[in-house]
């Protein structure tokens, strides 16, 4: 079943590319951006310093992202995060016309409907601050310190799949990296290998 599984979603797995071409650099100033969300407000990250922030690209239509939202993990960890004092970003990079593109009032039905509820829905259609961060997959997610440093780059968790099945055996990396800022310890696994949809820019 996994491998029909696997070959059903092969045409949009993507792996990222080096990290050494993405902009954003583990143990540096995050990328500063503006964009304007779902509502028509308009977020910086500069907003939110002294506070972490996760960074989460997103596309409603990748079985990548729909195995973590159908089974509940990403709204989980939305959720435990927010209650922590995290500030959870949903960032959609689809560029007008390709798979995943959503104005505001679409994109906000659709987190309605999954009961995602994350501080904002940033609206990123040029790809400007996708492409400024390396986000090459959807699921990509990153963690901010409160300094506004980038300490996580990488997949949601440890099982490349679009199997919900896989997710209770699953090491569940951004978790495992809010857990370790939050007691003031170095984030154990900084870098990992995204693994989702390509990024639809």
């Amino acid at each position: 079943m996994k491998s029909l599984l696997s070959l059903a979603v092969g045409a949009a797995f993507a792996v990222a590319a080096p990290f050494a071409s993405a902009a954003a650099t583990l143990g540096e100033a995050a990328p500063a951006f503006t964009l304007t969300d779902s509502n028509g407000t308009a977020h910086s990250l500069s907003d939110f310093a002294g506070k972490t922030v996760v960074l989460e690209w997103f596309n409603h239509e990748c079985p990548f992202v729909k195995k973590h939202y159908g089974a509940g993990n990403m709204q989980r960890q939305q959720d435990a995060a927010e209650a922590k004092g995290v500030v959870w970003l949903v960032v959609n990079s689809s560029a007008p016309g390709k798979q995943g593109n959503v104005d505001g009032a679409k994109g906000n039905a659709i987190l309605a409907e999954w009961k995602s509820t994350p501080a904002a829905l940033l609206l990123d259609h040029d790809g400007t601050v996708g492409k400024a961060y390396g986000a090459k997959t959807t699921p990509h997610m990153y963690v901010i310190d409160g300094s506004g440093v980038l300490r996580y780059n990488g997949a949601i968790d440890s099982m490349p799949s679009a199997d919900a099945s896989d997710i209770p055996a699953s090491t569940q990396f951004v978790e495992a990296a809010l857990g370790d800022l939050a007691a003031n310890r170095a984030v154990a696994r900084g870098v990992t290998q995204p693994y989702g949809c390509s990024v639809k820019y």
